[in-house]
Order: structure tokens, then C-alpha cells, then sequence
């Protein structure tokens, strides 16, 4: 199993930027494709950007692509999701997620980090 810890989120004004890193311990990390999710109060979880075990192909939802960069660092068991020009309705609870390599769905979640953009 795969534990899993974002950190990184805050407050922040519109237009601005943040930097969420999700930390991996247990097995080994690249044995993992690894996701971005977020879920706002009142709505469905949404899927963010997704990025395979080793960083060469990354993976954007529409309302993401071009302002969102997910990248990962292996040897520090570290995901990174850069995130710029925030919107207001970008507030939302970010979770990371890993997948083994190979298999189908996202099995291990953090805890999710706290992310408020206001105008």
C-alpha cells in the first residue's frame, strides 16, 4: 500500500498561483500512476490532470488544460501540482490519488488540502 499526503493549500487571490505536493511513503513510488482530483461543497469529485509512473505522459481535464502542470519527482515519492491563474470557482478540497501501474482504479487517497481563491 501507498500512504498519501497533500500539503500546499491556502487562500489566494484570483489570478494568483499555488503549489499542492502530495507525499508517498509505503511501497515504491513508481509503481504508481498518480492523479489530481478536487471536490467543491455541493458538487461531484472532478478529475484534475493524471500523470504515468514515470512523469512521461501527463493527462488534463478541459477546465484545467494550459493553467494546471502536474509533475512528479521520484526519487523524492513527491507529486506537484502547479496550479496558476486561479478563478474563484477553483475553490475547492484537492486530494491526490495513486493507482498501481497496470490496474484500473485510483485505490489510495489522501486527505485532501484546502484550496480558496477569492476575488
Amino acid at each position: 500500500q501507498v500512504q498519501l499526503v497533500e500539503s500546499g493549500g491556502g487562500l489566494v487571490q484570483a489570478g494568483g498561483s499555488l503549489r499542492l505536493s502530495c507525499a508517498a511513503s509505503g511501497r515504491s513510488f513508481s509503481n504508481y500512476r498518480m492523479g489530481w482530483f478536487r471536490q467543491a461543497p455541493g458538487k461531484e469529485r472532478e478529475f484534475l490532470a493524471a500523470i504515468n509512473w514515470n512523469g512521461g505522459n501527463m493527462y488534463y481535464a478541459d477546465s484545467v488544460k494550459g493553467r494546471f502542470t502536474i509533475s512528479r519527482d521520484n526519487a523524492k515519492n513527491t507529486m506537484y501540482l502547479q496550479m496558476n491563474s486561479l478563478k474563484p470557482e477553483d475553490t475547492a478540497v484537492y486530494y491526490c490519488a495513486a493507482a498501481v501501474v497496470g490496474g484500473g482504479t485510483y485505490s489510495f487517497w489522501g486527505q485532501g488540502t484546502q484550496v480558496t481563491v477569492f476575488s
